[in-house]
C-alpha cells in the first residue's frame, strides 16, 4: 500500500481512496466530485479527515492512508495505513449497533452516539494496511 500522493481519487471499483500520512504540512483538496457527491479531503501526519456534501465522514488521528473506502446503507469498509497506531472516528446512523471487524477478526459490537460518531482505535505496523469492516 501508499499513500494517496493525489490526496483523494476514485478506484475502478468505485471506492474512494484518499489521505497521505506523510506529509509535514496541511494539504487539502475541495469539491471532488463523485456520482453527484462533493468531498472534501483535509490530510498531513496529524489528521486525515473526510467531508462529504460538507458533513462529517471519516477522521483518523494522526494522519492516514485510506484505501477503497466504501460506504452504503449498512456500513462502511476500507484498508487503512499509518506511520503509527491510530484512532479513527467514523459518522454512521445515530445509536445503531455495528459489528467491527479488522483483517477478518471480529473485535465485537459497537453502539453510535447521539451524533452517529463510532470510534477505534489501530495498532499499525508503519507501512501496511489493516482492512476494516464496520457493519450493522
Amino acid at each position: 500500500m501508499s499513500v494517496v500522493t493525489e490526496l483523494i481519487r476514485k478506484e475502478a471499483d468505485g471506492g474512494l481512496s484518499f489521505g497521505n500520512y506523510e506529509l509535514s504540512a496541511k494539504a487539502k483538496l475541495d469539491n471532488y466530485e463523485v456520482g453527484g457527491d462533493l468531498y472534501k479531503v483535509k490530510t498531513y501526519c496529524d489528521i486525515t479527515k473526510l467531508e462529504k456534501n460538507g458533513m462529517f465522514v471519516y477522521e483518523s488521528v494522526p494522519g492516514t492512508a485510506v484505501h477503497n473506502f466504501v460506504e452504503n446503507e449498512d456500513g462502511v469498509e476500507f484498508e487503512v495505513e499509518a506511520g503509527q497506531d491510530c484512532q479513527i472516528t467514523l459518522e454512521l446512523l445515530e445509536n445503531q449497533e455495528y459489528t467491527v471487524t479488522v483483517n477478518g477478526e471480529v473485535l465485537g459490537q459497537m453502539t453510535t452516539n447521539m451524533g452517529g460518531k463510532l470510534s477505534l482505535s489501530l495498532e499499525m505496523d508503519p507501512g501496511a494496511g489493516q482492512k476494516v469492516s464496520v457493519k450493522k
